[in-house]
């Protein structure tokens, strides 16, 4: 029997049809405490779209690949354009390239970052917004999938990975540090099994300093630089 594949579902020209666009975006997440409340949430920046398609749905930052930029370079370049910020951990994390997520063709180069609270400017950028990443509306194209991905990812990585400091500020107690790992991973640790775990990994290195306040002086810990932030393997350091 001959099978017919099946039409697109966006019609498409003969030239639009050859024509395949490279896009990059950027999942951001970040912290953000609930004012007058204990909770803490896993947050990242929308830019609502002002064009069509999808025009006023809210989506990830980003933009085209210029073609004498690496995907890097592309990456830093439409976070600044598009929200004005800077993280201070971007890597690449999936391509997303399915013949239907688009009127036209385009493949997107997905990177997730991640932002520490002091790292976020004051004052608001147009279009912009920041949510929940467990509790978004309908976004444009196949974003959500991509936020849901990225999500899968962190909670996964944080497992194997000094990657939960990338949200903290460069002193941290040991509280603040299991604060991370309790958001992202969505339940509470015992602290003095989280203690014992995180004392023995080597990627802690203790300072002289101490966080006063209500309660008892807690000591200032800093990662350690010679430990990667996570493991990128032989081609981290290529374009």
């Amino acid at each position: 029997m001959t099978r017919t594949a099946p039409a697109p579902p966006f019609p498409r020209t003969p030239a639009q049809a050859d024509a395949i666009r490279v896009a990059v975006s950027t999942v951001i997440f970040t912290l953000r405490r609930v004012p007058d409340s204990e909770a803490v949430h896993v947050v990242l920046p929308l830019v609502r779209r002002t064009r069509d398609p999808h025009e006023g749905l809210w989506a990830l930052p980003g933009g085209w690949l210029d073609e004498v930029e690496s995907l890097d370079a592309a990456a830093s370049r439409t976070l600044a354009e598009t929200t004005g910020l800077s993280p201070s951990y971007l890597e690449q994390l999936y391509a997303f390239g399915a013949v239907d997520r688009s009127p036209t063709r385009v493949v997107s180069i997905v990177y997730w970052a991640l932002l520490r609270a002091d790292e976020i400017a004051d004052g608001s950028v147009e279009n912009v917004e920041w949510f929940d990443a467990t509790r978004l509306p309908q976004l444009a194209f196949d974003h959500n999938d991509i936020v849901e991905y990225a999500l899968w990812r962190l909670r996964n990585k944080v497992g194997y990975s000094r990657i939960a400091h990338g949200l903290l500020a460069d002193e941290f107690t040991l509280a603040e540090l299991r604060e991370v790992y309790e958001v992202i991973l969505g339940r509470r640790l015992d602290p003095a099994n989280f203690r014992r775990q995180v004392e023995h990994s080597g990627t802690l290195i203790p300072t002289d300093r101490f966080r006063t306040g209500s309660h008892r002086p807690a000591r200032l810990y800093r990662y350690n630089q010679d430990v990667e932030l996570a493991d990128r393997g032989p081609l981290g350091s290529r374009d």
